[in-house]
């Protein structure tokens, strides 16, 4: 019997780089979800989480069609009586660009462990600077 073992390598971990600057919130939320879930791997399974990480820069530049900036709705509660509070796309593009992508990609996962998983592996700036550049990510055209 041989006692030699097969090294198998490691998946290294995928960095990619996303430009939100003039892109459409919907088409790029729905493609940044489907390379977190890991769906243009060849070995693509629904149930494992691959170590793929998104970097997606100037988030405060991203484009809605038609009215929606100003009549797409966004909610917050703070679990007390009478203390939900409700903005525009635009008010919340102002204040907080990030939770805007951030929003429409969590909703777009799986939810439960795995979404929640997935979700981890996100990173949101409102500008073009970002603390990952010894990751080496690949810089992707949506």
């Amino acid at each position: 019997m041989n006692n030699t073992q097969i090294s198998v390598p490691k998946t290294r971990n995928k960095w990619y780089v996303i430009d939100a600057k003039a892109k459409n919130l919907g088409r790029l939320s729905s493609q940044a979800a489907s390379l977190l879930r890991g769906k243009n791997h060849v070995d693509y399974s629904p149930s494992v989480s691959p170590e793929t990480h998104i970097i997606i820069i100037n988030t405060q530049y991203i484009e809605v069609t038609g009215r929606k900036k100003y009549q797409k709705l966004y909610y917050r509660h703070s679990g007390r009586p009478g203390s939900l509070k409700t903005e525009t796309f635009d008010e919340l593009q102002n204040r907080i660009p990030n939770r805007i992508i951030e929003q429409a990609i969590r909703k777009m996962l799986p939810k439960g462990p795995l979404g929640r998983k997935l979700f981890k592996n996100l990173k949101v700036y409102a500008n073009d600077a970002h603390p990952h550049q010894a990751q080496n990510p690949v810089k992707i055209q949506i």
